[in-house]
């Protein structure tokens, strides 16, 4: 009913704002406006999402922004390692797809293509709504059910086989002034039972400026200047990853020196200060977003994503005090169990090559 323009329009005058992203697993349409205007907005959104026309003047404008934000990865380096990451990592699954496309796949999409995809995605039991603010819940449900009750009800969830991880060595030489580096790790889905202790894994090991990672690869040894660790986590697997810009000629010390800090959080338990200092990091970050209806409603979809429930902030900040440096040991050494991969894009000189494939393969473990 609307065009592209008076959509917008329509968030100005309401005085809210709205956006969208895709990330592996999910698309999300979100907005905030003020609560007088949830009516306006629910039938905004109901046009947007049930009835867009994927007009092909319109659908060439935004291929051309799309291809251009490709572009604009292929020249970011440090953003460029992640997507090479996943691609070699997960070898045969969605999650190895870059969530932009490429210039061909992009290039190849008619407006068919997306009304193909809403009609096999955008049904009933796949989409969840989720608010967060000045609402009455039944009022709300009941606008929900007349507004999107038509949805076409297919039953089950879109469905991949699980991501089988491949462990070893990929080098993209590149011309670069820097070698971006980054190992994985096997790591716990976004369901799993001890994803809390993986939260307080992180800030120890790479999640924070005080963290292991941070201040003996950066603040000793000014080996880098970005050096952070990090979990992604989907609905049946996980990874740890390291990341670090560095020198290419100090590849295989600093490779050397990720491993060994992981390595040291499973052998040796977490002292009590600093496990007690990441434990508020983690709550401290946790309450502060609560404070934002934008942090509630994203917290509300996630829960219900992933777990199928409810999960309230009181709840949460119950498990990370539930957390025990012996259970910080067992999350190290269940991501230690098979061993790293390596990715590392950009001038690797031969020696130093040779030298961190050797030393990424030694850290193996082939179970059979």
């Amino acid at each position: 009913r609307r065009t592209a323009l008076d959509i917008a329009k329509a968030f100005d005058q309401m005085g809210g704002f709205s956006n969208a992203f895709t990330s592996k697993e999910i698309t999300c349409f979100h907005a905030k406006v003020m609560d007088i205007h949830l009516d306006r907005l629910l039938d905004l959104f109901s046009d947007i999402f049930l009835r867009s026309r994927f007009d092909d003047k319109e659908m060439e404008r935004e291929r051309q922004v799309i291809i251009q934000e490709i572009g604009m990865l292929e020249d970011s380096p440090d953003e460029l390692i992640h997507e090479l990451f996943n691609r070699f990592y997960w070898p045969g699954s969605s999650l190895a797809q870059s969530i932009l496309g490429t210039v061909d796949s992009v290039s190849a999409i008619r407006p068919q293509t997306l009304k193909e995809f809403v009609s096999n995605a955008y049904v009933g039991p796949k989409v969840l709504v989720a608010a967060a603010g000045n609402l009455e819940h039944e009022p709300f449900v009941a606008k929900i059910s007349e507004l999107f009750g038509d949805l076409a009800s297919i039953n089950g969830r879109s469905s991949r086989s699980r991501a089988v991880p491949r462990l070893g060595v990929k080098f993209y030489q590149r011309d670069l002034e820097q070698l971006h580096v980054l190992m994985g790790y096997e790591g716990p889905s976004s369901s799993d039972p001890q994803r809390y202790s993986s939260l307080l894994l992180n800030v120890i090991l790479g999640g924070s400026m005080s963290s292991r990672l941070f201040q003996e690869i950066r603040e000793k040894r000014g080996l880098a200047y970005s050096v952070y660790s990090f979990f992604s986590s989907f609905q049946d697997t996980g990874m740890l990853g390291i990341y670090a810009g560095i020198s290419a000629k100090q590849l295989s010390d600093v490779v050397e020196l990720m491993h060994g800090e992981l390595k040291k959080l499973a052998d040796q338990s977490v002292e009590y200060d600093e496990m007690e200092a990441a434990r508020d990091h983690v709550k401290g970050g946790l309450l502060l977003s609560a404070e934002s209806t934008d942090s509630r409603m994203t917290l509300l979809a996630k829960n219900e994503i992933n777990l199928g429930q409810f999960v309230s902030y009181d709840e949460i900040i119950r498990k990370i005090n539930a957390v025990t440096p012996e259970e910080i040991k067992q999350m190290a050494t269940r991501c230690l169990e098979k061993g790293p991969a390596l990715v590392c894009l950009g001038p690797v000189p031969d020696e130093e090559a040779g030298r961190s494939e050797e030393l990424t393969n030694s850290l193996r473990t082939v179970r059979e």
